[in-house]
């Protein structure tokens, strides 16, 4: 059997500068990654997170060294040697090692052979100047690396709180999991865990958190279905949708248990919620999974299918009832909106240069359109869960106020509203409504009154 030859650490470079281009027009980090090819992937993936979440200093870098910014590819190789290498005590690899490596990708790749000896040489002038030049690149962006008009909203969102929210940002999130329940215990699985020398501590009610990241089928009862890859602030969605709502219909009805429901996820993809649901729902309840997307929604069937769950998957536009919906109303809806994604940035580093400020109203007006939307398909009595993985309040506090307001009929429930990424550095006194480490997310629990 041929081993596998080692990948050098020029061919990574490249790959990660390659990357960052395709993110700098607009390309998602995770389309990115599966453009790399999967030898590279681990490596490149980890040196890209790192540049991204340090690119706000390593362009203020560039610009310090450079009176003109390269072309796109040869100012990606540059600025990614800056970002791995500017600070000596988290760089991956050593600094020297760093610039001679990124020198050699640039000599063998026809597009920027001729820009090499330009790249070292201004390589070599920040190996020599880098406390002054790291000095003099002390702006707003380049200490917090997000665009400044992020920054400026959160200011004006969380005025004391927003330093420790670019903090957690920055810091890589731990892996998280969720049992399902449907096909094992936490005990049974950490007991499992246990016998290959991994170990997780327990959070919430069906979550895991990893002592340290692994390829997922590297762990064990992946493949069999017995748990997912969940942040745990995103596994309170099914547990707040359902929980009420089944007392609330078992006593209605006179029962001791729980009962069948009519359930919507509405912009379901990847399914991660949908899954949660299924594993909590009662026999007879109906699901239907909805998502615009044909691709999405195959890949929503594909963790059904090795969970060992079943919904109904409809590709169609939430926003457009009429090519979709069959006129019976549902119990319960689970709205996870669109929106910036501003809550996760730990583990997707790339949102925070993908987005622009003009984003954030066009994404509020879309929440809004099918809050109104899908409104009038919840059965009165019935409940909706408004989500966005969002630290914004224009998508989450400020969005569902107006919506209260608008509709006599909703009453709002106590929830978890919004939720900051944090994690063991999180000082106290600003530790949310959620214990633990989590991301970023916005929780409203909305009830169709019932007609007087």
């Amino acid at each position: 059997m041929t081993q596998a030859q080692p990948v050098a650490l020029w061919q990574q470079l490249q790959a990660v500068a390659l990357a960052l281009v395709l993110i700098s027009k607009g390309t998602s980090g995770t389309a990115a990654l599966d453009a790399v090819a999967p030898a590279l992937r681990p490596g490149v993936q980890a040196l890209l997170f790192h540049v991204l979440r340090q690119l706000g200093r390593a362009q203020a870098l560039r610009d310090q060294l450079v009176s003109r910014t390269p072309a796109p590819l040869a100012d990606a190789l540059l600025c990614s040697a800056l970002a791995l290498a500017w600070d000596e005590a988290s760089a991956p690899y050593d600094p020297h090692t760093l610039v001679n490596q990124t020198v050699e990708a640039a000599k063998k790749n026809r597009n920027t052979q001729g820009q090499a000896n330009f790249l070292n040489a201004c390589l070599r002038r920040f190996l020599r100047e880098r406390d002054a030049l790291v000095l003099v690149c002390d702006g707003v962006v380049a200490k917090w690396n997000h665009p400044l008009w992020w920054i400026e909203l959160l200011q004006r969102d969380y005025p004391d709180q927003w330093q420790n929210i670019l903090e957690a940002n920055n810091q890589a999130a731990p892996m998280a999991v969720r049992v399902n329940v449907q096909r094992t215990s936490r005990e049974a699985l950490l007991a499992q865990w246990e016998l290959v020398g991994l170990t997780a501590v327990p959070v919430g009610d069906h979550g895991l958190v990893l002592d340290k990241a692994r390829a997922v089928h590297d762990i064990p009862g992946f493949a069999d279905g017995l748990w997912s890859v969940q942040d745990t602030a995103a596994q309170c969605a099914a547990p707040l949708l359902l929980s009420g709502l089944l007392v609330t219909d078992a006593i209605a009805e006179g029962k001791k248990g729980h009962t069948a429901l009519r359930v919507l996820d509405a912009c379901a993809a990847p399914g991660g919620k949908t899954a949660h649901l299924l594993e909590l729902l009662e026999p007879g309840s109906q699901l239907i999974a909805l998502d615009i997307g044909a691709k999405r929604c195959e890949r929503i069937d594909q963790n059904l299918q090795r969970l060992g769950l079943k919904a109904e998957i409809v590709v169609a536009d939430a926003a457009q009832p009429k090519t979709w919906w069959d006129g019976q109303q549902f119990d319960a809806i689970l709205l996870d909106a669109p929106c910036s994604a501003s809550g996760i940035v730990r583990r997707h580093p790339d949102v925070r240069w993908l987005r622009r400020a003009s984003d954030i109203s066009q994404l509020a007006a879309i929440q809004k359109n099918l809050l109104k939307t899908l409104w009038p398909l919840l059965r009165p009595g019935g409940r909706m869960l408004f989500v966005t993985c969002s630290v914004f309040r224009q998508e989450g506090e400020l969005q569902v106020k107006t919506f209260v307001e608008h509709n006599t009929d909703c009453t709002l429930h106590p929830c978890l509203g919004h939720l900051k990424p944090q994690n063991s550095l999180t000082p106290a006194a600003l530790v949310d409504n959620l214990a633990g480490d989590h991301d970023g997310f916005y929780y409203a629990l909305l009830e169709k009154r019932l007609p007087a």
